[in-house]
């Protein structure tokens, strides 16, 4: 690859789904591929037919290493998937915790709703099975800014999601929460 970029070749070709070479390094984690894309002047930014881009990718495969280095390349932290979520979302979902840390810190809005009505939180308490991993998310997210009573998009609370899930630790955290703000 590095005697590819050297020889001149694009570093955002596409492929037939619209895909870049860095797009590919971000699925899969290789974050020394994707520091030499970036480096060479590959845009994280880059959608594909889905609208989903690298940065994004790196986000939902909880890929630290892949987001650190999109972000000191520009990655823009408001952009959106194909669902109209941002890359925090996502990581909530699949309990990323040190990729939720990093895009907390980044400025990723923890309280960015998607097309669903779901912000992280929503995500972490409707996908997540309730876990101590889940319950991390939850507290994470809540310090990061996250809004607990913030409802979905039918008007369900965090908390009431969790009751129903019978999430008794995660209920508590938001409650507790909701107290205080």
């Amino acid at each position: 690859m590095r005697r590819l970029i050297a020889a001149g070749a694009e570093v955002d070709v596409r492929n037939h789904h619209d895909r870049t070479p860095l797009f590919a390094a971000a699925t899969r984690g290789y974050a020394e591929i994707a520091r030499a894309l970036l480096a060479a002047g590959a845009d994280p930014n880059a959608f594909d037919e889905r609208h989903d881009s690298p940065f994004l990718e790196a986000g939902a495969g909880g890929f630290v290493e892949v987001l650190s280095a999109c972000l000191d390349h520009g990655a823009d932290v408001r952009s959106t998937n194909r669902f109209g979520g941002t890359a925090l979302i996502p990581a909530c979902e699949r309990a990323h915790l040190p990729a939720i840390r990093l895009l907390l810190s980044a400025g990723v809005d923890p309280n960015h709703v998607n097309r669903l009505g779901w912000t992280g939180l929503h995500e972490a308490i409707i996908l997540g099975d309730g876990s101590g991993r889940y319950l991390e998310v939850v507290r994470t997210l809540l310090s990061g800014g996250a809004d607990p009573t913030l409802p979905d998009g039918d008007g369900t609370t965090p908390l009431r999601l969790a009751l129903d899930r019978g999430y008794v630790q995660i209920a508590d955290l938001l409650e507790d929460a909701a107290v205080r703000s």
